[in-house]
């Protein structure tokens, strides 16, 4: 099984799942505005809160079935834990809903994809075995670009620089590929699903009392706004899980790069459920750039063997 993990094509193909999913996300959080009325930042966190108890619920049931246990945590594992969930999920997600209120959505998410970059940086100087190469420098400068691209349009970028608007995503943007990186950390101190299903809890009952002291509240949901929120529980499940068993056997760099293709997803899928034009010139070149730089950063270089390539972290 860590063998088949580790293969590039499955790697590419369970990471792009799990961009698509989280991609799919910016359509529904926009529905799910419209169907429960949601307005202002605390309701938002409050909304997020409810959608990450629940994925957490759900993560902790799938995971209890699937290893056939209760899944239970370390005493000496739950500061880690609680530190990923307050990382990964609270400090991402109100620095995000409070940012985005006060910034333009271009700017917000040229930021907030930077976070693969991020993750590449932050491994360089966290862990031993994954230092920064000119590959996946220019591999996030593609992927930066492609970002970069897709949001160019007139009117979008807005003046100036905020601390509660540019500087709250600016925040979400490092304190999730810090995460990522811790994620990889301690991946070996639990399994895959226990760190997954109690971040997500801890994380999102800090973002529901945060969401309640901020004044916001979220009701009168319908069965077709229960089914909604029931979806968007289920994509987090599932592309929380797939990332943490990915990152446990696999270098950040060749995992964390795919996270460039979240804004892509999220325009595509915008496109079809939303009605917003998708086939552009602009589109397609974002996409061009997104995937060279993924391919720059997955390609093997020819100058290293294998046991070579590992032990020199160029991966």
């Amino acid at each position: 099984m860590e063998r088949k993990l580790q293969n590039p094509a499955v790697v590419c193909m369970l990471a792009l799942l799990c961009c698509g999913l989280w991609g799919s996300a910016f359509p529904c959080i926009k529905v799910g505005y419209e169907w429960l009325g949601i307005e202002g930042t605390g309701s938002q966190i409050v909304f997020a809160g409810y959608r990450f108890f629940l994925s957490g619920v759900l993560t902790f049931i799938f995971g209890c079935l699937l290893e056939r246990r209760i899944l239970t945590m370390q005493r000496s594992s739950i500061p880690y834990i609680l530190r990923q969930g307050i990382l990964q999920t609270m400090i991402q997600y109100v620095c995000f809903y409070i940012g985005l209120a006060n910034t333009t959505g271009t700017k917000g998410s040229i930021i907030n994809a930077s976070n693969g970059f991020v993750s590449i940086v932050a491994a360089h100087f966290m862990l031993q075995s994954e230092k920064m190469t000119w590959k996946k420098g220019i591999g996030c400068i593609f992927g930066l670009a492609g970002i970069i691209v897709i949001n160019l349009a007139p009117g979008t970028w807005g003046e100036g620089f905020s601390v509660q608007g540019e500087g709250m995503i600016l925040v979400c943007t490092v304190a999730y590929g810090v995460s990522t990186v811790i994620l990889k950390m301690i991946s070996g101190k639990e399994s895959p699903m226990t760190i997954t299903s109690y971040q997500i809890l801890f994380g999102s009952i800090f973002l529901i009392i945060i969401g309640f002291i901020m004044g916001g509240k979220v009701e009168g949901f319908t069965l077709k706004s229960s089914l909604l929120l029931l979806y968007m529980a289920l994509l987090t499940t599932v592309a929380f899980s797939i990332w943490t068993i990915l990152l446990k056997y696999n270098p950040v760099g060749r995992v964390a790069v795919y996270g460039f293709t979240i804004p892509i997803f999220g325009v595509a899928l915008s496109a079809v459920f939303l009605g917003e034009k998708i086939i552009s010139v602009r589109n397609l070149s974002a996409l061009l750039l997104v995937s060279l730089g993924i391919l720059i950063v997955n390609g093997k270089s020819p100058a290293l063997s294998g046991k070579n390539r590992e032990a020199q972290g160029d991966k």
